[in-house]
């Protein structure tokens, strides 16, 4: 129950701050935070992550669909069991549906964080929850499931 409120709670708050975007941010284009370091910035996002491969909004709601599929499938079928291991999913399938509702509803992801210092690709909520998502599973992945793996390998057999 925690997991799904959870989900649900990124969604929210994605959503949520992509509503203030559209009708607040988008009339003024800008808000600088800290001038020429952190800025709001409205984009209207036609491509993937970051702005890359534009105008593929099809491939894009394949790729989501499969991917929410996967970690369904992978979380239902208890092939992930470590806390780590969960989260990673919860954080993925929440901004994975939070940018999802954007492509369907609009055809594009609004895009707000600009750090404007270091010229980095503007951002919403959901791309932060899946990058996070994304940064556990590694984690997940390369210490936890592989520890797993280890001990059972030590295990005498039989």
């Amino acid at each position: 129950m925690l997991a799904v409120l959870s989900i649900l709670g990124m969604i929210a708050l994605d959503q949520a701050v992509k509503w203030w975007a559209v009708h607040v941010l988008r009339p003024t284009g800008e808000i600088p935070l800290i001038e020429g370091v952190f800025h709001l910035t409205y984009i209207e996002n036609r491509g993937s992550a970051f702005g890359l491969f534009p105008g593929q909004r099809l491939l894009f709601l394949a790729v989501t669909s499969l991917v929410l599929a996967a970690i369904v499938f992978a979380l239902w079928k208890g092939i992930i069991q470590t806390r780590t291991g969960k989260w990673s999913m919860y954080l993925l399938f929440g901004g994975a549906v939070g940018n999802l509702i954007d492509r369907i509803l609009q055809g594009y992801v609004v895009d707000l964080f600009y750090f404007r210092l270091i010229d980095f690709p503007v951002f919403n909520v959901a791309d932060i929850f899946v990058c996070t998502g994304a940064a556990l599973f590694f984690i997940y992945v390369q210490f936890q499931h592989k520890s797993k793996d280890s001990r059972k390998e030590e295990e005498p057999d039989g």
